[in-house]
C-alpha cells in the first residue's frame, strides 16, 4: 500500500516485501497444513477436557447468580391481623359503619 500511495524506492521496497511475507507465509501452511490440522485437534480435545470440568464446576456458581438477579418467585404472606387500639379489656365492640 505505501508504494501505492508514496513515490519513494523505500516505499517500493517495502510493499515488495510484504508481498513476499505473505507468499512465504501461504507456503509454509500449505506445506505444513496436515500437521498444523492434527495439532489443532489435540490442542481442542484438551481444552473440551478442561472446559467440561470447569463448565461442571462453574454451572452452580451461575445458577446461584441468576437466582439473585431473577429471584424464583416468593410464596404468598400470609393476612396480617388487624391490630385493635388501647389497651385489651376483652370486651369486643361492634365496628361502625364508615360514611362513604
Amino acid at each position: 500500500m505505501p508504494a501505492n500511495v508514496l513515490n519513494s524506492p523505500q516505499a517500493v521496497r517495502m510493499s515488495v516485501f510484504v508481498v513476499r511475507a505473505f507468499v512465504q507465509m501461504r507456503e509454509l501452511l500449505s506445506n505444513n497444513s496436515r500437521e498444523l490440522a492434527a495439532e489443532l485437534r489435540k490442542l481442542e480435545s484438551k481444552l473440551t477436557e478442561r472446559l467440561d470440568d470447569h463448565q461442571a464446576m462453574i454451572i452452580p456458581v451461575l445458577r446461584r447468580i441468576m437466582d439473585l438477579i431473577d429471584p424464583p418467585p416468593m410464596p404468598p404472606t400470609p393476612p396480617v391481623p388487624e391490630k385493635s387500639l388501647g389497651f385489651p379489656t376483652g370486651i369486643k365492640l361492634p365496628r361502625r359503619a364508615t360514611k362513604g
